[in-house]
């Protein structure tokens, strides 16, 4: 729909993407939804080998330099696959946004472009147990030691967990700080002290080894610090982005793919002697579906624009956040409807539509729960409300404008 907004060297990259898609073995995904698959590694390491990993990253670390629309065209194309091996896809994106602003040169070479590389696998510890949409609130504590830090506390929900060779991790530094003034951010390789407790038994989103992380004593040397101690706010404002805008963009194909199959669908399968597509009610929840999907793709492609052209980190925030809201919650509106066109048949496994609602209920949830986002929508535009002085002020255009004693407040 959107390719005349692209140029040739964004086309062919569509274009590369939809070939490795298309060429991914479907016992692949298959055998994750069924949970024979824990963590999908040679998955990754085809990604490497097609050098579509880490694609905003520089060519010097294995990336290739290109900005956040570009990532959005890749991660839409993946999104076809569902939501576990879309996720792990945005992994080294994710963290690597960590490594590559706020890392060192060291760090930058030992584990972002190892991770480019596929040769190091890479997942986010955010969440707590106690934490939930509370990053704030973290309870997991790096103890200053001589050479670095003691880790103790845990992480759960982490997607990539099982199959991790380090994680990007949280951990207060500050007992006696603000909550927001004494957290820092560190990069943890899987060793002693560092130990997946549990594993997930997922309603949808499997094989991507999400599971519970456990830090008792874990030793994390001082080089693994990202940026300044106490100063993880930064990071994890910043890391909004990278997060809920691959959330948005894989939502984009999930949706698509769910709303092709039923549209396929509706051409061929036939009820009181005509295709079903012939009906209103089917037909215009096809029409409804696709409007709402180029609605979202466009604020999301928009989100990526004002990212890749440096907007204000306020304007990004409430666009990232309502690029993530409106694209997911539109992939579950779509998926649902599909479903309702396919009838009972969709409900079952003989089509791949039950996955697919399985998978995209949590992209609602996870980076921020769409709830979050409205609190962040309407905390951006608030201020910005505030600030705004371009635009006619239409409260005097009104007959009785200037009666002030009609005009109570309080």
């Amino acid at each position: 729909m959107f390719n005349f907004l692209l140029d040739d060297k964004q086309r062919n990259l569509k274009e590369e993407v939809q070939k490795f898609v298309r060429d991914v073995d479907k016992k692949l995904i298959l055998d994750m939804d069924e949970d024979k698959v824990i963590y999908p590694s040679d998955y990754i390491h085809s990604l490497a080998r097609a050098n579509l990993l880490g694609l905003r990253f520089p060519q010097h670390l294995g990336g290739r330099g290109l900005g956040w629309t570009e990532e959005i065209i890749a991660l839409e194309e993946i999104g076809f696959l569902g939501t576990s091996l879309a996720c792990l896809y945005s992994l080294p994106s994710i963290v690597g946004e960590a490594i590559n602003l706020f890392g060192t040169p060291e760090q930058k070479e030992k584990y972002l472009k190892a991770t480019i590389e596929g040769k190091k696998f890479v997942a986010e510890a955010l969440t707590e147990p106690r934490g939930g949409s509370d990053f704030f609130g973290a309870t997991t504590r790096a103890e200053k030691v001589d050479g670095g830090y003691l880790l103790n506390g845990q992480k759960r929900f982490i997607v990539g967990a099982e199959g991790a060779d380090y994680f990007l991790v949280y951990a207060r530094t500050d007992e006696d700080a603000p909550p927001d003034k004494g957290i820092s951010a560190f990069l943890v390789d899987r060793g002693p002290g560092v130990e997946v407790k549990h594993l997930y038994g997922l309603m949808g989103t499997r094989g991507g080894g999400t599971g519970r992380l456990v830090f008792k004593d874990a030793f994390v040397p001082e080089e693994n610090l990202v940026g300044e101690k106490n100063a993880a706010k930064t990071i994890f404002y910043q890391m909004m982005i990278p997060e809920r805008l691959t959330s948005a963009a894989g939502a984009l194909g999930m949706g698509q793919a769910a709303l092709d199959v039923a549209a396929r669908y509706s051409t061929k399968r036939k009820a009181f002697g005509r295709s079903i597509k012939s009906f209103q009610a089917v037909s215009f929840k096809i029409a409804d579906s696709i409007t709402k999907l180029d609605a979202a793709r466009s604020i999301v492609y928009t989100t990526a624009k004002s990212i890749d052209t440096g907007y204000p980190a306020n304007i990004q925030r409430r666009m990232v956040s309502e690029a993530k809201k409106f694209a997911t919650d539109t992939a579950w509106e779509v998926v649902n409807h599909a479903m309702q066109i396919m009838g009972g048949i969709g409900y079952t496994n003989v089509y791949p539509v039950e996955r697919l609602m399985r998978d995209i209920r949590l992209i609602m949830i996870w980076t921020g729960t769409n709830e979050i986002m409205d609190l962040i929508i309407q905390h951006e535009y608030y201020k910005e409300l505030q600030q705004c002085t371009g635009s006619r002020d239409i409260e005097p255009d009104a007959p009785e404008a200037e009666n002030t004693d009609e005009k109570i407040y309080e």
